[in-house]
């Protein structure tokens, strides 16, 4: 009998002893395996799966994963519309510092998840931040997924299990007094500012931006409409918030009503557009102008390693402490997802015992009346 014709594709032994294997593809190029097989087997297997993605129209081209991660991921960037300007910096500096170094001058079809879970670990050995690298990461995954999307590679090679998940160090909570305190070793025209950030769950931001029309200290609500940014050049940039359940009206707490009134009269001239937080001479509030105010601040109260933000983490948790409901954090905080918001929704024991001591005002009558049956119960039965 005469030699069959292999039906798709071409194997064929080299010099070496190893297998080659072959096929002719859509676009009528002669394409070869990526590497040679050991075993004429392993070719025949590699032809098959080839086959079966031609006729079920999973094909890809190989020239196409050719393009380097550096150009893919730049231009990845590039394209993405709506992207806030904080975000896309945060973006393009990921790409520039930590993907590229690493990755960028391989292409696309070479990246594996062992090529990935190298440079992951690199990152961390070289001291760079857990939450910096999840970021990296994140993005990178990102970045792969819209690449099987465009059919350059098959699947996507970012398969570490939590690697895109920050663990930010636990941040201090701290007491009312503490807060209190904070608000009045800072400079007058930012005590208001420290109250606000705390009280009514507001990033720094969200204060930056205020305006005379957003505080409505008559009926106690802060309209959050708008947020500030600071770009890496210095640009500041008002725009809208991150999302939409960012912009919201928050009840600022009763007793805060006449720090509001005194800001207003005191700082903010009548013009409703104008801004509720300025510097002496006018300007737009910047975190680096600030920290001396807030170093000062942290000196006054004795409280070291303390950051802004912290004021807002303080507000979320006294808020949750006070009875808040799931959804009233997330109408507070400004969040969409209930994630961040159950967080701070955790049963603690100081919370737990209230919650155990306002059980026992509503046991305490029926138990002392049943204490007492029982007690004439017993007595009945003694006397038998």
């Amino acid at each position: 009998m005469g030699k069959r014709r292999r039906r798709f594709g071409r194997v064929r032994q080299l010099r070496s002893g190893r297998w080659q294997a072959r096929y002719l593809g859509p676009d009528g190029i002669d394409r070869p395996a990526p590497h040679t097989f050991e075993r004429k087997a392993d070719a025949d297997r590699w032809l098959a799966r080839a086959e079966s993605d031609l006729l079920t129209g999973e094909w890809i081209n190989p020239d196409e994963g050719l393009t380097l991660v550096s150009e893919y991921a730049t231009v990845w960037v590039a394209e993405r519309a709506g992207l806030r300007p904080k975000t896309r910096q945060l973006y393009e500096g990921l790409v520039r510092l930590h993907i590229v170094p690493t990755l960028g001058s391989y292409p696309l079809a070479s990246l594996t998840p062992a090529r990935i879970r190298s440079w992951r670990a690199g990152l961390l050995a070289a001291g760079v931040g857990t939450v910096t690298v999840a970021k990296a990461y994140r993005l990178l995954r990102t970045v792969l997924a819209t690449a099987v999307e465009d059919r350059l590679i098959r699947s996507n090679p970012c398969q570490i299990k939590g690697a895109s998940v920050e663990r930010s160090p636990e941040r201090p909570t701290l007491t009312v007094p503490q807060v209190l305190a904070l608000a009045d070793g800072i400079a007058g025209r930012y005590r208001l500012l420290v109250l606000l950030a705390t009280f009514c769950s507001m990033r720094w931001g969200e204060l930056a931006a205020l305006t005379r029309h957003d505080l409505d200290a008559e009926h106690g609500w802060v309209h959050i409409r708008r947020g500030l940014v600071e770009m890496g050049g210095g640009a500041l940039i008002v725009g809208p918030p991150k999302t939409k359940a960012g912009r919201r009206t928050v009840a600022i707490p009763a007793s805060l009503l006449p720090d509001v009134r005194a800001h207003l009269a005191e700082y903010v001239p009548d013009d409703p557009a104008a801004f509720v937080f300025a510097g002496p001479k006018g300007g737009k509030p910047r975190r680096s102008n600030f920290q001396k105010h807030w170093r000062a601040a942290m000196a006054a109260a004795d409280l070291p390693d303390v950051h802004f933000h912290d004021l807002r983490h303080t507000g979320n948790t006294l808020t949750a402490q006070a009875g808040a409901t799931l959804s009233d954090l997330m109408a507070r905080m400004g969040h969409a997802s209930t994630r961040a918001a159950l967080i701070y929704l955790h049963t603690t024991s100081q919370r737990d015992r209230a919650v155990a001591d306002a059980l026992n005002r509503l046991i305490a009558p029926g138990s002392a009346q049943s204490n007492g049956h029982a007690a004439g119960t017993r007595r009945k039965s003694s006397d038998r």
